[in-house]
């Protein structure tokens, strides 16, 4: 027996109609439900014009409606689709749920600080309406507070955590939402509402050169993707580090969609982890750190705005003109390192960057210019078609040291040796700064210890055709570990 006449899904960060918690106990709960995706204003009118995650966002809704329709066509149910919305959630939702006559709203939670906000917004406006919020864990196998320590205090340190995740991990756990057996739920679009997915034009928003790189959209494209790597996940534990190798799983901006079930990727490397297959073994550890940081924004909010560890927020970073000129040069990847110069067009040109490469170029940032590591962090946010606030928050703040079970703050990477070893013959470089394509192997890492006769017959003019390097590794190492010594505990020793 159904609890309610009439439902309302609201998907946000969950673009598939397969595997959905919300979307299940929506369909299994409502006698009718209606499907909505509100291209929310309030986010989107503080993104550039042309953003590919916009893009991505709208060719998955595309994906995700005909998926909708197609399940109501194989229940007999014609005109089943997904209502599109534009304007500020907060309004839309309720006035919706309330034309709709929904007596329930179902979703899946969100935890960043801006989502919670606006999901009590709606609780609120919704309940004095005399309608429900219900909403569900989809994102992470666990969440919030679900995996603690013996204390009971939620985790500051990963390997202890995941030690724990994997004690606590059950098949129920990693079962899927049968969707499909519901479907007979989804009620037909009211005529006022049936009509096409608005095109970028009609957000406000311009086509980027998403079409042009090797990244598909929604779940078909998630499918894909994964079908591709689990040929290839053995060997996950050695390629990954390889910047021109195809070593990623490459799911990062499904999983941040919500195009791909995690439950679906962790069920997979959790049963090849037990075959003893190491490539999955270190990918499953990966989906771990992804649930890690997650609870790690649920339970320190005050990540978003300031240092895990809070006597980090003590250190004295560069500021001033000539920190944003280096903050420039860094961004435009033109600080004269090359294998950090790549990484930067890399995420200009196509919004992803290898993740060995994050680490590099964070690094660089905080330890080698000495800049704070959230002006990274908010570049990143800018520019990632990835994005995701834990695991961006989290990165940042293990590169800098100051977030939790960080690299300790006298571990500095070495951009030119960090270049030798993962980009050996200097490929990747090659990709993305052709100017240094004619280099030999062993000098296109540091061109500036190149000899005259290698420069001229490359064609390199340092200065002009490359920049110098912008500050020397070894001089900023120094005045990193003087910057991090208000930190410095009694009987540390940098090594």
């Amino acid at each position: 027996m159904n609890s309610y006449d009439k439902g309302l899904m609201w998907f946000r960060r969950d673009l598939r109609a397969q595997d959905n918690a919300a979307l299940y106990h929506a369909l299994k709960a409502c006698r009718q439900v209606w499907c909505v995706f509100v291209f929310d204003t309030d986010i989107l009118e503080g993104l550039p014009r042309a953003d590919r995650r916009v893009e991505f966002i709208r060719e998955s809704l595309v994906e995700l409606d005909e998926r909708l329709r197609a399940l109501g066509r194989e229940h007999g149910t014609e005109g089943v689709g997904l209502i599109v919305l534009h304007g500020p959630a907060t309004q839309a939702i309720p006035a919706l749920a309330q034309r709709l006559g929904a007596q329930a709203v179902f979703a899946n939670h969100d935890d960043e600080p801006a989502a919670l906000a606006r999901d009590a917004k709606v609780f609120g406006d919704l309940a004095h309406a005399g309608i429900l919020l219900h909403s569900h864990k989809d994102h992470v196998i666990f969440e919030r507070r679900e995996v603690l320590t013996q204390a009971g205090h939620a985790f500051g340190v990963f390997t202890p955590y995941k030690n724990a995740w994997l004690k606590a991990l059950t098949p129920f756990h990693l079962k899927a939402y049968p969707v499909a057996s519901y479907a007979k739920s989804l009620a037909g679009v009211p005529a006022e509402y049936a009509v096409a997915v608005p095109g970028l034009p009609d957000i406000g928003f311009e086509p980027t050169n998403l079409a042009q790189l090797p990244m598909p959209t929604g779940a078909s494209g998630a499918h894909q993707l994964f079908e591709d790597f689990v040929e290839r996940i053995d060997r996950y534990d050695e390629a990954r580090n390889f910047p021109a190798v195809k070593g990623p799983s490459y799911l990062s901006v499904h999983l941040r969609f919500g195009t791909v079930s995690i439950r679906q990727l962790a069920s997979v490397a959790y049963q090849m982890h037990l075959q003893g297959i190491a490539g999955a073994s270190t990918w499953l550890s990966e989906l771990v750190w992804r649930d890690f940081y997650h609870q790690v924004l649920a339970n320190f909010p005050h990540v978003v705005d300031k240092a895990f560890k809070p006597e980090y927020d003590h250190i004295k970073f560069e500021h001033g003109k000539h920190a944003k000129e280096l903050f420039a040069a860094w961004c435009e990847g033109r600080t004269g390192y090359p294998l950090v110069d790549a990484a930067m067009h890399q995420i200009n040109q196509t919004g992803y960057m290898h993740n060995r490469l994050r680490m590099v170029v964070a690094s660089f940032l905080v330890k080698d210019l000495g800049l704070h590591w959230q002006w990274g962090e908010r570049y990143f946010a800018e520019h990632l078609i990835d994005f995701d606030l834990a695991a961006n928050n989290g990165g940042w703040q293990w590169a800098s040291s100051s977030g939790c079970d960080a690299q300790p703050y006298f571990r500095i990477f070495n951009p030119v040796s960090q270049s030798e070893k993962f980009d050996p013959s200097g490929k990747f470089i090659r990709r993305y700064l052709p100017q240094l394509a004619g280099l030999p192997d062993a000098a296109i890492h540091a061109p500036w210890q190149a000899n005259d006769i290698e420069l001229a017959a490359a064609g390199v003019v340092l200065g002009e055709t490359y920049p110098r390097p912008v500050v020397d590794h070894a001089e900023a190492r120094e005045r990193t570990l003087l910057r991090y010594a208000v930190v410095k505990k009694p009987g540390a020793t940098p090594r």
